[in-house]
């Protein structure tokens, strides 16, 4: 387990941390390990996209070989400062710094968008993308993020942090921390049931437009629900042939500036999914149906290049849902 608990590295950090008011200090916290200045170098862009449980050395790497010896931030909601010692002990940086921003009030200062445009990558960790949502959409922590990616700074995400990085995502905002997880049988019965929220336009990775990103995919089969996230973008007017990254645990995708990925870990790897065809039925209390949405499967080693959604190095399918049940042209009907 790695430590949650202050050091006199964090205490010296506050001396050099920007200023925050009265009450932003009352609730975010700033720890940082390392040079106490910033560093002067220069990133370059890429994102790092975790499916979530154990964390992948090799992705945190590459994001770090993208800060270029810089600063490298991990934003929280809530949480401690644990990524701080894991990747320092991994990589050669300037510093690692987590900065968590609890609430609404915090994330409006505009301090804490200057420590964010401080950092040459950013990584927000897992937890519970609503609060993300709810926190940070629409205020200067939102823009600080994505004007860092505009300029070219890399950015990685895992679990929650993944499920946000992409035009479209699940809000999880009618979530409750005691809530079961949302399961794909209830989406599938029903893809208007009052949990299935979605909202858009937070990030704003070029490579990740028109594309709804989602982690922990085949340990909590969440095909299903995936497959009416898809579907619900199309009904509500929002794409008309939308995409999915969607990555299971211990499993990542590192993707470059030129839109080439590469699948990396030992989990079960990625899923690309795309609508080719409207939704045939899709309206509330009715189970869904949708068919020729294609799929590529890519486990480690595979490739895939997300601007002309092809991959080398995988399989290529075909997935249908007919009345609520979802159907696979690989063999034996496979879904993971």
């Amino acid at each position: 387990m790695r430590s949650p608990f202050l050091n006199i590295t964090f205490l010296l950090s506050l001396l050099s941390a920007p200023l925050l008011s009265a009450d932003a200090q009352s609730s975010y916290q700033y720890l940082r390990l390392g040079q106490q200045s910033d560093a002067q170098t220069t990133p370059t862009a890429g994102t790092a996209m975790m499916g979530g449980g154990a964390d992948l050395d090799e992705a945190f790497r590459w994001l770090c070989q993208k800060a270029n010896g810089g600063d490298f931030l991990v934003l929280r909601a809530h949480g401690a400062d644990d990524y701080n010692s894991y990747v320092n002990g991994l990589c050669k940086l300037n510093s690692v710094a987590t900065l968590i921003i609890p609430d609404r009030a915090a994330a409006q200062d505009p301090a804490l968008a200057e420590i964010i445009r401080h950092a040459e990558a950013v990584f927000i960790a897992g937890g519970d993308q609503a609060r993300y949502v709810n926190f940070w959409k629409g205020t200067p922590v939102e823009d600080a993020i994505n004007a860092g990616i505009a300029s070219g700074k890399p950015i990685g995400g895992t679990s929650a942090g993944l499920a946000i990085l992409g035009q479209f995502a699940y809000g999880a905002l009618n979530d409750k921390e005691d809530d079961h997880d949302l399961a794909s049988p209830e989406t599938l019965a029903n893809p208007y049931f009052n949990r299935v929220t979605l909202v858009r336009d937070f990030l704003k990775i070029s490579n990740l437009q028109n594309t709804i990103t989602d982690s922990h995919f085949a340990k909590r089969d969440r095909l299903g629900r995936s497959l009416v996230f898809l579907s619900r973008i199309v009904q509500d007017g929002w794409s008309q042939a939308p995409r999915e990254i969607a990555i299971d645990e211990k499993s990542a995708v590192l993707v470059e500036p030129d839109g080439q990925a590469a699948v990396v870990g030992p989990g079960k790897g990625a899923y690309f999914l795309e609508v080719t065809k409207a939704p045939e039925v899709c309206n509330p209390n009715t189970p869904l149906t949708i068919r020729g949405i294609s799929a590529y499967h890519a486990s480690r080693g595979a490739h895939f290049d997300l601007k002309s959604w092809q991959g080398t190095g995988g399989e290529s399918y075909t997935l249908s849902v007919v009345n609520g049940v979802v159907k696979s042209t690989r063999a034996a009907n496979q879904l993971y």
